[in-house]
């Protein structure tokens, strides 16, 4: 992710600077590869002797471009609001591009029906037993549409098959009836 920062009418503090970083750190962490570019402006508006700040952040996603804009006389808490507010955008962006992947994937032929066998949250990983008794190991990582939490041994799931290091396993899983 591509990171701007710039100060207009005033000089950047570093102690913003660092926010804004750690901040970045924490939106790379919950949305690795999803924001693109990522530009925050720190202005001092026209009665900054008074007080006044604009905290304006303007993120890149695929397909969609997110501002935040916030005032006030104090600019580390509006930073944190900014970004905090941003976050929440993101996460409904998210959500809804998911809402609408779910519904543009139907089961397709090749996709494969099985049984949730062994779940391990712990070490983030389980099992499939298929129709044709075989097993199918697959990770936290390929869930679509629940958590490696929220499974139980018995629910139904569809899963695309692939071959691992050590056997057969499922690139993607998704819990049947969800």
């Amino acid at each position: 992710m591509e990171l701007k920062v710039e100060g207009r009418n005033m000089e950047l503090k570093k102690g913003w600077q660092m926010k804004i970083e750690e901040e970045k750190e924490k939106l790379i962490k919950h949305y690795a590869g999803f924001i693109l570019y990522l530009r925050v402006a720190i202005e001092a508006t026209a009665h900054h002797k008074e007080g006044g700040y604009e905290v304006k952040i303007v993120a890149s996603v695929p397909n969609d471009t997110v501002v935040v804009t916030k005032k006030g006389e104090r600019v580390r808490p509006l930073i944190i609001e900014a970004f905090d507010v941003l976050s929440l955008q993101l996460k409904e962006i998210q959500r809804k591009k998911r809402k609408t992947k779910k519904q543009a994937e139907p089961v397709i032929e090749g996709d494969s029906f099985g049984i949730i066998q062994k779940v391990s949250p712990q070490e983030s990983y389980g099992f499939i037993a298929t129709y044709d008794d075989r097993e199918i190991y697959f990770h936290e990582n390929a869930l679509k549409n629940a958590g490696i939490d929220e499974l139980a041994e018995g629910d139904s799931v569809i899963y695309g098959e692939s071959i691992g290091d050590k056997g057969p396993q499922a690139s993607w899983v998704r819990v049947a009836n969800k």
